[in-house]
């Protein structure tokens, strides 16, 4: 007889499945991401619905075998991740890549806990390019995808273009992609983020290589982040006006 054991898991993404149930996407300790339909009640007051919710920290109990699994047992191991702003929409980001890149039922614990330092963090508003950044780098070796920078020390060219499939090459013609500087990508390996400028080149290089993972669609989470900014602009014309 399968025993079926209970673990930690965060809710990534859920949606409206039939018959009063959901199709949840979870972040599990023991079996990666994993889709599961659970029985979310008939009211908006069900339980179990509250516990449905992204950040919050779970023990789950799933059954079943397949791509679609059934959520039996749920409950809240922890208080829940409260995030606000621009650092709730940091947690949505990693919630999409999330669903978008790791594969069905593969086991990864050490990104588990990246993700749930990560939301540790986020929660406790520290800054949030170098929580982002390091989450996608952890992503990306979890994915197989780590970056080599070996070419940038075996070059002496100041300028290199990040090009998929090769790698960085050095900036011997002009290409149509983002020119980056050599010495701001030998400072992204030592983790010196400590310059604005560093960590801009970091954030414009993570969104190029998750780009192409993604097959170049657009994220979702990242049209939070740009109203935010539409609105944090009106809202200072506003005052400037006034």
């Amino acid at each position: 007889m399968m025993e079926f054991i209970e673990q930690s898991a965060f809710v990534l993404h859920s949606r409206p499945y039939r018959d009063h149930k959901q199709i949840v996407e979870l972040l599990t300790e023991h079996e990666g991401k994993v889709s599961a339909i659970v029985y979310s009640g008939k009211t908006n007051k069900s339980n179990k619905k509250g516990l449905i919710q992204p950040f919050n920290p779970l023990y789950v109990v799933l059954k079943g075998n397949g791509n679609l699994r059934n959520l039996s047992r749920i409950e809240v191991s922890e208080k829940s991740y409260a995030l606000k702003g621009e650092h709730l929409y940091s947690g949505f980001y990693l919630n999409e890549l999330l669903v978008r890149l790791l594969g069905e039922s593969i086991a990864c614990p050490i990104l588990f806990d990246h993700y749930r330092l990560s939301l540790f963090e986020l929660s406790e508003k520290k800054s949030i390019e170098p929580i982002l950044r390091k989450f996608e780098v952890d992503l990306l070796d979890e994915l197989g995808f780590s970056l080599d920078f070996s070419p940038i020390y075996e070059n002496n060219a100041q300028g290199f273009y990040y090009i998929s499939e090769q790698g960085f090459v050095p900036a011997e013609e002009k290409l149509n992609l983002p020119l980056f500087n050599r010495a701001h990508l030998q400072a992204i390996v030592e983790q010196d983020l400590s310059n604005s400028t560093v960590l801009h080149c970091n954030k414009i290089l993570m969104r190029q290589v998750i780009n192409g993972l993604l097959g170049g669609k657009p994220l979702n989470s990242r049209k939070l982040f740009v109203k935010q900014t539409i609105q944090s602009d009106y809202k200072l014309s506003d005052k400037t006006n006034k």
